[in-house]
């Protein structure tokens, strides 16, 4: 059976597109919530898998042998903007290990902040792999192969030890096979693909670690707190992820990833929250987010985060011609 309608479109007095997905919400102790869709069905997580692929970098003692700051593990989980507060930090955190932006294995692309990428336009300037929305978890991945003693070169390469052990952490947390279906990400990295509901157990732990060993509890408790310290390190200047985490106030930390993915972790309340939109649109994984939060009573009445769950449709003149908003399943789900 297809996927529930969960966001729709509004122009005029019609539905004009409608955004099918699946949400899963579960507990440390892995009861599942709520699991509205095919949450059973494997998905790669995408972007929003980083603070689990930050977790043997923290977990292993690499971060506090490198004097890893909470910015740089914030950063580590990041797809931020590309601006110089991303990037200036990561080039920084690279010459501290003796290395540079020439050891990083994703690719340069475009800085999303606009106000940045116009600039650099005007001066000629071309972006670097320092940009790559992912150097933050690159960088976290060098650190991580410097202390196991483990070649920094090719560290992205499925059979690195590196990605072998973010492959063991995610199989324990998810309760998965550790040989799980995995593909190449946008940057180059292994992305593993496991069902819905498997992803929000493992972020549910993370949420609510007390269970788990001592080492692997501290990495998860200062993981979510880099997050939803550093918002904007994160994320970027006017991201949702920024948005909302600002939002809660250090109630929560949430991460976005491509392809319709979005990853919550809330530990007042121990819960791990996963959903992913049919068709990959970020616009539609946004409105749920911030509907779910809405729904837990974590947004505070914040207007920025409001406006994500009910974001008008303007035209070129600026004018409402319609809104985005979540549908009846959405609207009607007890969280």
């Amino acid at each position: 059976m297809a996927n529930p309608v969960l966001v729709e479109l509004t122009r005029g007095e019609l539905v004009e597109s409608i955004h099918r997905g699946s949400i899963a919400i579960a507990k440390a102790d892995g009861a599942l919530m709520v699991g509205l869709g095919d949450v059973e069905a494997e998905v790669y997580p995408r972007s929003s898998l980083k603070p689990l692929q930050a977790l043997p970098l923290v977990e292993s003692g690499a971060a506090e042998a490198f004097h890893l700051s909470d910015e740089e593990v914030a950063l580590a989980c990041a797809s931020h903007s590309g601006e110089p507060m991303h990037t200036e930090r990561v080039a920084a955190w690279l010459k501290r290990l003796g290395l540079s932006e020439a050891d990083l294995a994703c690719g340069p692309h475009a800085v999303r902040y606009e106000p940045v990428w116009q600039a650099m336009i005007a001066r000629g300037e071309a972006p670097s792999r320092l940009h790559n929305n992912c150097s933050g978890k690159h960088a976290g991945f060098l650190t991580l192969a410097k202390f196991l003693g483990a070649p920094t070169a090719g560290y992205e390469r499925h059979d690195h030890p590196v990605q072998q052990a973010v492959a063991r952490a995610l199989a324990e947390l998810a309760g998965v096979d550790v040989n799980m279906p995995w593909g190449v990400d946008g940057c180059a990295a292994p992305n593993f693909a496991i069902p819905l509901s498997a992803f929000a157990r493992a972020l549910a732990k993370l949420a609510d670690p007390s269970a788990l060993p001592a080492p692997r509890a501290a990495a998860a408790r200062r993981i979510v707190k880099a997050m939803s310290t550093y918002p904007e390190l994160v994320s970027g200047t006017g991201r949702a992820c920024a948005i909302l985490m600002r939002a809660g106030r250090g109630r929560f930390a949430v991460k976005t990833g491509a392809e319709g993915v979005f990853a919550g972790m809330v530990p007042e309340l121990g819960i791990g929250i996963a959903l992913k939109i049919d068709d990959g649109a970020g616009r539609a994984s946004e409105t749920v987010i911030a509907a779910l939060l809405d729904k837990l009573g974590l947004l505070h009445g914040d207007v920025a985060a409001a406006a994500l769950i009910r974001p008008a449709i303007t035209n070129t003149r600026n004018a409402v011609a319609g809104q985005q908003r979540p549908a009846a399943a959405l609207r009607d789900l007890v969280v």
